[in-house]
């Protein structure tokens, strides 16, 4: 399978950078794509549905023994360079490792430390990271990077992981090292994600359906407020803390088992602000197998209504929307069908980062422009946007395979 443009762009930076900084050509490249959720918000941790693809930007790893050597003697340490951060950082690779201070490198530390306890020995390597995906974008950077890194440590040993296993360990590494609390979403997306299709992701089961995006004239259309608004509170926690509270008044173990119907007959028994939470992820869930279904079908205007319904409910009952991202959903929405866009919400955990809108591939420019001009005029700086269509996931660039 060919290289979009915009791979073969960064691999060749990334192995030119690698040449600079490492004095020769590379042995291994590998790549693993961020990836957008279309639907699916705030479901993850409630054991529900989430309907991510992979998008066409990426992590990239190029790396090779340390001076040429076929293993370098001893030793227990490599040493990676990151591109975008102009820094090294060095990563033990043998024994027993434990989470040590926090920063860009846990991650990568994290997957070669889970790849150790599978058998995966890499030994030590130098290696360049190079990325266009935008960090604290809501675009999966941090587990681009983990899956980056176990993709390399696979093309490294010859040894290859069971994709199931492979999301599980890089999970694993940003809550342990990162001490960062993700769902699997992020990881499965990046490691399973098929040009051309949408991921059906059962939380629950750890059951993955891709679904064909088949109308070639439709891309996703990403839009970066560039704005976090500081939180404080812990809102990520509190979310999470608010649903298990209302699953055990529901009587239920996660409110992916919870029906609108029981949430109606249990609202005497949850306050306002509990019965929100729960309407929004039991109708979340609802909304993102249904959307499954109209790509399947091809019903673009039933799934441009879910996705205004869904960002509507995470603005009002789940309150984790912010004057930006409302504001370039509703420019969106104000350009229509007609001008070209299907639908749009906010992705991600909120507060700032990205929306995602599904858009006709011969309206790209106009819609571009009108949510550039439009926000710029309104916030005062400018957003970032760029087109995907559902990408590849993880690969092994060099040495080629067979």
């Amino acid at each position: 399978m060919g290289l979009s443009e915009q791979l073969e762009r960064l691999v060749e930076e990334a192995e030119e950078h690698f040449v600079r900084r490492c004095g020769a050509a590379p042995r291994w490249t590998v790549a693993a794509p961020g990836r957008v959720n279309l639907i699916g918000e705030h479901t993850d941790y409630n054991e529900g549905y989430v309907l991510p693809m992979a998008i066409d930007r990426y992590v990239v790893m190029a790396a090779d023994r340390p001076d040429g050597q076929a293993r370098a003697a001893g030793g227990n340490e490599a040493r990676v360079y990151s591109v975008e951060l102009d820094r090294w950082a060095t990563i033990t690779v043998e024994g027993d490792v434990a989470p040590g201070p926090r920063g860009w490198s846990s991650y990568v530390q994290g997957a070669v430390a889970g790849c150790l306890e599978k058998g995966l020995r890499p030994g030590p390597f130098e290696a360049v990271i190079h990325a266009d995906l935008p960090l604290g974008g809501g675009l999966s950077s941090s587990a681009a990077l983990e899956v980056a890194t176990a993709t390399l440590v696979e093309a490294i040993t010859g040894q290859r992981l069971d994709p199931l296993e492979k999301a599980l360990l890089c999970q694993e590494a940003e809550h342990r090292f990162a001490g960062m609390p993700c769902g699997i979403m992020d990881q499965f997306s990046s490691i399973m994600g098929r040009q051309g299709h949408v991921m059906l992701l059962d939380c629950r089961a750890l059951e993955a359906e891709l679904v064909r995006m088949a109308e070639a004239d439709l891309a996703v259309l990403i839009a970066n407020t560039n704005v976090k608004h500081e939180l404080t509170g812990g809102q990520y926690s509190q979310r999470r803390a608010q649903c298990e509270h209302a699953a055990r008044v529901l009587g239920v173990r996660a409110l992916r088992d919870a029906t609108p119907a029981q949430l109606e007959q249990c609202r005497s028994r949850l306050d306002e602000l509990h019965y929100r939470r729960a309407r929004h992820v039991i109708s979340e869930i609802a909304r993102t197998v249904q959307a499954a279904e109209a790509i399947r079908r091809g019903q673009w205007d039933r799934l441009g209504q879910l996705m205004y319904e869904s960002h509507r409910s995470l603005r009002d009952d789940y309150e984790v929307s912010c004057g930006e991202l409302d504001l370039l959903v509703e420019l969106a929405r104000s350009i229509g069908p007609e001008g070209g866009v299907i639908g749009s919400r906010m992705t991600g955990g909120g507060f700032g980062g990205c929306t995602v809108s599904v858009v006709r591939h011969s309206a790209i420019d106009s819609v571009t422009e009108t949510l550039y001009d439009g926000y710029l005029q309104e916030i005062g700086i400018p957003p970032t946007l760029f087109a995907t269509r559902p990408a590849q996931g993880a690969r092994i660039l060099r040495p080629p395979s067979d």
